[in-house]
Order: structure tokens, then C-alpha cells, then sequence
């Protein structure tokens, strides 16, 4: 399984205007459910926090593997909603992983 996160900055020149526009994105993301081979799960969320430090947006996926991600890279759906958003977005960030090959955490031992 492979974990793609993006977070995503939005413009706007009020707080109404940011709202809407990540609700936008929210929706056209949304909208792909179901459309993408090996798409497992895909969660939009919006911050509520307004710390200054924090994204507006968050998408949160599950691919079944690395080709299937790619498949959605190139997808004409997935093309469509990210050109729409060149204007939109002002940040864009970025990972993707494999849970079964993150390295083991190193625990120490407990004192008897």
C-alpha cells in the first residue's frame, strides 16, 4: 500500500474567500472516488485552526501500489482538477510512502 498526503494552500483575499475555495477543492478531490484504478481511500480535510503556521487543505489517499499512484498522476480526471487549480493554490506540499517499509522504531529496553 502506498499513503499520498498532499497539503495544499489556498488564495483568497478574505477568510470567506479561502473558505471557498478550499470547500472547491474539497469537492473536485472528492469527486474522484471511485474513477481511479487502485484508489483505496481518499479524505479531504479543511483546517479549522487559522494558526498562521498551518495548511487550509489536506488530502489524505491510499494507493494499492506505486503503479497505481502513478496511474492516478497521469489519470484525466486527477489532470483536469489540477490544472483548474493552478490559480487556486499558492502551496503545495507533498509525501508519499510505504507504511510496510518504514524502518522499525527503536524502543528501549524497560528497566525491571
Amino acid at each position: 500500500m502506498i499513503k499520498h498526503i498532499v497539503m495544499w494552500d489556498v488564495r483568497g483575499d478574505s477568510a470567506e474567500e479561502k473558505q471557498a475555495a478550499a470547500f472547491d477543492l474539497k469537492t473536485q478531490f472528492e469527486s474522484l472516488r471511485g474513477e481511479i484504478p487502485g484508489l483505496l481511500f481518499l479524505e479531504v480535510g479543511i483546517d479549522f485552526s487559522r494558526v498562521d503556521y498551518a495548511c487550509d487543505v489536506v488530502l489524505y489517499s491510499e494507493f494499492k501500489d506505486e503503479g497505481s499512484l502513478e496511474g492516478y498522476a497521469t489519470h484525466p480526471a486527477h489532470l483536469r482538477i489540477r490544472d483548474s487549480l493552478k490559480d487556486v493554490r499558492i502551496a503545495r506540499h507533498q509525501v508519499d510512502y510505504s507504511p510496510l517499509n518504514a524502518p522499525a522504531c527503536v524502543q528501549t529496553p524497560t528497566e525491571v
